[in-house]
C-alpha cells in the first residue's frame, strides 16, 4: 500500500487567516492512502523542513503533500527536504493553496472547500508519481553576450575575468550603444563617454574576449551548455586586420549622409567610424550612401588607403559557433514620439528629443556642445522640458513608468543652466520620481540651486509664434493655464523594448511581455534567468533601467553564467516529453507547437509479416525540452506524454475535484 504524508502550511497568516486549516486535515485524513497529516506555521523554514523529513521516516511515508505556496516558490527547497529523507524528490506534489486559494478568495467558506480540493487532487496525483532520475550534459564553457552597450560589455569583462572566453556580438560597427551618445551621466554629472570608454578599451584589449561588431545572431539551436549559433558578420567593405584607423579613407570621401549616431543633427561620410572613441577604431562603409555601390564610380576611399584596407568585393560571413551560456543585453528604443502631432515633432525643428539635446550639448556632437536651435543656430534662451513622452500615458503610449526621464530631464535642465546661467529651464510634469541613491538630492539640486522651475501639469499643445514655440499646458497646483514662450523644447521619451525584439526571442527561445521587454523567470527570485535554461538577461531589455542598475544586473548575469560554467556537466530536467513510437503516427504537429525546437522526427523501421516496413515518428531531444507540455495536447495520436505530468496522473486529479 502507498503511504502519503500531507503537510499543512500556515504560511504565517497567508493561508491560516483564510483557510480553515483544521477542517481540511480532518477532511484529507479521510483520503484513501493517507496515514499522516500535520501542520506548521512556516513549513519553508528550517524547522518546518526537519518535520517533514521527520515524518517521513516515522510513518514510513513513500509520498509526500505539501499544501503551501506555489511551486515556482519552493518546489526545490522541498524536493530536496524529501530527498533528505531518502525518498526520490518526484514523489512529491505541492497544493497551492496560497495563490490559487486564499490570496484570491476573502471567505473562509470559499477557500476552505476549495483548498480541501486542491489537495484531494494532489493526493489523486501523488499516488501516481513514478521516481524519475536525471542525467548529465557536458558543458562548452564559452559565453554569448548579444549586445555591446554598457550592459553587453560589463557582461562580458565579468564572465572574462572569471576566466572564461566570451563572444560579443554587436549590431552596429562600435561598441558603446545608448550611453556612448549621452553627455553626462546622473547623478554624479560625470561624463559618460570618460567612463564608458576605458570599459569598451578594456572588453576589446581583454585576452579572452573576442569582439564581432557589425554583426547579428542569425540562427540559435541547441540547450543549456551546448548552443549552436549562427552568426551573420555583415561586410564592413574594410579589411579590420589590415586597417590602421588612420582616418584618410572617410577624411578625401566626397560622399555624405545624415549621422546616426548624432540623431540626424549632424553628417557623416559614407566611409566613417560612428564617434571618435569607437570600439574598434575601423570603418564601415555605408553601402547605400557609397557612390562606389550606387552609381559604380568613386573609389577615392580605396585609392587614397595607404594599408590597402578597403575592399569592396568583401561579402557578409556566417559564422557557427558552440556557446554554453547565452547573455542577452540589447538595450532599448525610444518612443515614436511622432503620435504626438500636437507637439509638433517634426513639423518644428525646434521641438527635439531628449537624446537629441544630449548629442547637441555634448562636446563631441554636432555642435562642439554649443547648444543652438536647429531652425536658425541661435542659442535659446528658455527651453521647456516635456516629461512622460510615451511614458504613463495609455492612450498614445505605454502605461508603464520608463523610471530615467525624471532624471535625465533634470540632468539637462542642470546642464543647461550651467553652461547658460542666463537661460530659463521649465519642466512639465505628472509626478517626479527619484528611485536611487542619491537622486532625490539631485532633483532637490536643479530646483534649488539651478533654479529650474517644474510646473506640474501635461503639455496640450505646442505651436509656432514669431521665432518662437508656445507651449501651453496647466499648472495644476495653482488651478491655472500656463503659456511659456520657449526658443526650444525637449520631449522626454520614453524608453521601449527594439523592434526585432520579440523576433530575437522567438529565435533564441525565450518569452517576452505584452510590450516586447523579455521575460525574466521570476520578477523577485530569478531576476536575471529566462525560462529557457543558459539564457540570461542583462539591461534595459529586460524593462526600463538607469545605468547603474544595468549594470548591476549585467554583473548578476555573469555571476549566473560563472556558477554554470563551474561545473564540468549539467542535470537535466527529467520531467520531459516522451514518444510512444507504437502510437505516433508521424503527423508532426507536434513539431511546430514546441516553443523550444526539442522535437525532430527520425525514420524506424518495422517488422510486418516478413516484410521491413520505414515508418517516420517523433523524437524528444530531452537536453532540449523544457517540460511545457504543449505537444503532449496538440499530439492526435496521443503518443506523447510528459514524465511527472502523464495523462493518467492530470485525469487522476480531475476525477478527484469531480468527486
Amino acid at each position: 500500500m502507498i503511504r502519503v504524508g500531507v503537510f499543512l502550511c500556515w504560511c504565517g497568516s497567508n493561508i491560516a487567516s483564510t483557510v480553515d486549516l483544521d477542517r481540511v486535515q480532518k477532511a484529507v485524513e479521510k483520503l484513501t492512502n493517507v496515514v499522516h497529516v500535520e501542520q506548521n506555521k512556516y513549513t519553508c523554514s528550517e524547522p518546518g523542513q526537519a518535520q517533514i523529513v521527520a515524518g517521513i521516516r516515522e510513518h514510513n511515508l513513500d509520498r509526500v503533500v505539501v499544501a503551501a505556496c506555489s511551486p515556482r516558490m519552493h518546489e526545490k527547497t522541498f524536493q530536496r527536504t524529501v530527498a533528505k529523507a531518502g525518498l526520490n524528490p518526484y514523489l512529491l506534489e505541492i497544493a497551492n493553496i496560497r495563490e490559487h486559494c486564499s490570496w484570491v478568495h476573502t471567505s473562509v467558506e470559499e477557500a476552505t472547500p476549495k483548498a480541501i480540493d486542491l489537495l484531494r487532487a494532489a493526493v489523486a496525483k501523488v499516488i501516481r508519481n513514478t521516481p524519475l532520475t536525471t542525467s548529465t550534459i557536458p558543458v562548452e564553457k564559452r559565453a554569448l553576450v548579444i549586445g555591446g552597450g554598457i550592459a553587453g560589455i560589463q557582461a562580458a569583462l565579468d564572465i572574462a575575468d572569471a576566466g572564461h572566453q566570451v563572444v560579443l556580438v554587436e549590431k552596429e560597427p562600435t561598441i558603446g550603444g545608448r550611453m556612448a551618445q549621452l553627455d553626462k551621466t546622473f547623478p554624479t554629472l560625470d561624463c559618460s563617454a570618460c567612463i564608458l570608454t576605458p570599459k569598451m578599451v578594456d572588453a576589446a584589449q581583454h585576452p579572452k574576449i573576442r569582439l564581432l561588431t557589425y554583426a547579428e545572431i542569425e540562427e540559435v539551436g541547441g540547450y543549456i551548455g551546448n548552443f549552436e549559433v549562427t552568426i551573420r558578420k555583415k561586410a564592413r567593405s574594410v579589411n579590420e586586420d589590415v586597417c590602421t584607423g588612420c582616418g584618410i579613407c572617410w577624411s578625401k570621401c566626397p560622399s555624405k549622409a545624415p549621422n546616426e549616431f548624432d540623431c540626424g543633427l549632424g553628417e557623416r561620410k559614407a566611409i566613417y567610424i560612428p564617434f571618435p572613441q569607437a570600439v574598434p577604431n575601423k570603418p564601415v562603409i555605408d553601402r547605400e550612401n557609397c557612390r562606389y555601390f550606387t552609381k559604380g564610380k568613386c573609389g577615392v576611399c580605396k585609392k587614397v588607403c595607404p594599408a590597402g584596407a578597403v575592399d569592396f568585393e568583401q561579402e557578409d560571413e556566417l559564422l557557427r559557433e558552440r556557446f554554453g551560456a547565452i547573455v542577452v543585453a540589447t538595450g532599448y528604443e525610444l518612443f515614436d514620439h511622432s503620435v504626438y502631432g500636437e507637439y509638433g515633432y517634426g513639423k518644428y525643428p525646434d521641438v527635439i528629443t531628449g537624446l537629441e539635446f544630449e548629442r547637441l550639448i555634448n562636446a563631441s556632437g554636432p555642435t562642439g556642445g554649443k547648444l543652438k536651435r536647429p531652425s536658425d543656430g541661435k542659442i535659446p534662451k528658455t527651453v521647456v522640458f516635456v516629461k512622460c513622452v510615451g511614458s504613463r500615458d495609455e492612450a498614445k503610449g505605454f502605461p508603464y513608468c520608463s523610471r530615467t526621464c525624471c532624471m535625465y530631464t533634470a540632468k539637462q535642465a542642470i546642464l543647461l543652466r550651467e553652461k547658460m546661467p542666463e537661460a530659463e529651464a521649465y519642466v512639465f510634469y505628472m509626478d517626479v520620481r527619484t528611485p536611487g541613491k542619491g537622486y532625490e538630492e539631485f532633483y532637490t539640486r536643479a530646483t534649488e540651486e539651478f533654479g529650474v522651475n517644474y510646473l506640474r501639469g501635461r503639455v496640450a499643445r505646442i505651436y509656432p509664434k514669431g521665432d518662437q514655440l508656445v507651449v501651453r499646458g496647466e499648472d495644476t497646483l495653482v488651478g491655472a493655464q500656463v503659456e511659456i514662450e520657449a526658443d526650444l523644447v525637449v520631449l522626454a521619451t520614453a524608453m521601449v523594448a527594439r523592434r526585432d525584439a520579440a523576433e530575437l526571442a522567438q529565435r533564441i527561445g525565450f518569452s517576452y511581455d505584452q510590450y516586447h521587454f523579455f521575460t525574466e523567470a521570476h520578477p523577485k527570485l530569478r531576476p536575471v534567468e529566462t525560462n529557457t535554461a543558459g539564457v540570461f538577461l542583462a539591461g534595459a531589455c529586460q524593462g526600463p533601467k538607469d545605468i547603474p542598475d544595468t549594470v548591476a544586473q549585467a554583473s548578476a548575469a555573469a555571476v549566473k553564467v560563472a556558477m554554470l560554467f563551474s561545473r564540468d556537466e549539467l542535470e537535466t530536467n527529467p520531467m520531459v516529453a516522451t514518444v510512444d513510437e507504437g502510437t505516433c503516427s508521424g503527423c508532426e504537429w507536434c513539431k511546430p507547437t514546441c516553443p523550444y525546437g526539442a522535437i525532430d522526427i527520425k525514420t524506424i523501421e518495422e517488422r510486418v509479416g516478413k516484410r521491413t516496413v520505414s515508418r517516420r515518428v517523433a523524437t524528444v531531444n530531452t537536453g532540449l525540452c523544457q517540460g511545457c507540455g504543449a505537444c503532449t495536447v496538440a499530439c492526435r495520436s496521443g503518443a506523447m506524454n510528459l514524465k511527472g505530468f502523464t495523462n493518467e496522473q492530470i485525469l487522476a486529479e480531475v476525477e478527484a475535484i469531480c468527486l
